[in-house]
């Protein structure tokens, strides 16, 4: 069986947001939506500062908080790890975004596209997947993944520092990065088990 993950390179991200973009274009969001956010973090002390870029998305956490309260059963992890919503069950009571301790999870909540109430030919084509009055998050490309292909973000990334496979398989190259680079997860003392690595600067 696979449990795909992601490990992220912090030492090779230059904050070019491109998988920022690749992941609006590919999913087609809403506005105001990002399912893939690149925060600007500083550290240290003046005149020792440096700076690195954390890519922050939804973590498709082995045990999700987000699936735990869902009242009417939309929230669900799939066999490979990957953490979904069934729009078809979800009421939009948002209690999901409450719970994710990543702020992984976005409500679309306006029917607007980005020229104003009157939508453009594209965006009526992909707004179809982004119903209003329910929450969405990154997926890993659940859809690409099904043609063979890696998520967006990872295929995107100019500075290679995204990495996508099965953390089940020992020889996968993510799971070999995680174990040579020790590599971490991000809040792991919630016991929440996300499948996102990241190698710190």
């Amino acid at each position: 069986m696979v449990r795909y993950g992601l490990v992220i390179d912090l030492k090779k991200c230059i904050g070019c947001m491109t998988c920022t973009i690749a992941c609006k274009v590919e999913n087609g969001t809403r506005p105001g939506v990002f399912w893939n956010i690149v925060k600007d973090q500083e550290f240290g002390k003046f005149p020792n500062v440096k700076r690195f870029f954390l890519s922050v998305q939804c973590a498709h956490c082995a045990e999700p908080p987000c699936v735990e309260v869902c009242p009417t059963g939309a929230g669900y992890k799939r066999d490979d790890g990957i953490v979904m919503i069934d729009f078809d069950k979800c009421v939009g009571c948002r209690y999901c975004i409450e719970a994710c301790p990543y702020g992984a999870r976005y409500f679309n909540s306006d029917e607007a596209g980005y020229f104003g109430r009157e939508l453009t030919a594209p965006e009526k084509i992909v707004y179809q997947n982004h119903q209003v009055g329910v929450p969405g998050k990154c997926t890993f490309c659940a859809h690409r993944l099904e043609q063979g292909k890696k998520p967006a973000c990872v295929q995107s990334c100019v500075g290679k520092a995204r990495f996508f496979g099965d953390l089940d398989d020992p020889e996968s190259e993510v799971s070999r990065i995680i174990i040579s680079c020790d590599a971490q997860q991000l809040r792991k003392e919630l016991d929440t088990g996300p499948s996102i690595y990241y190698i710190f600067p």
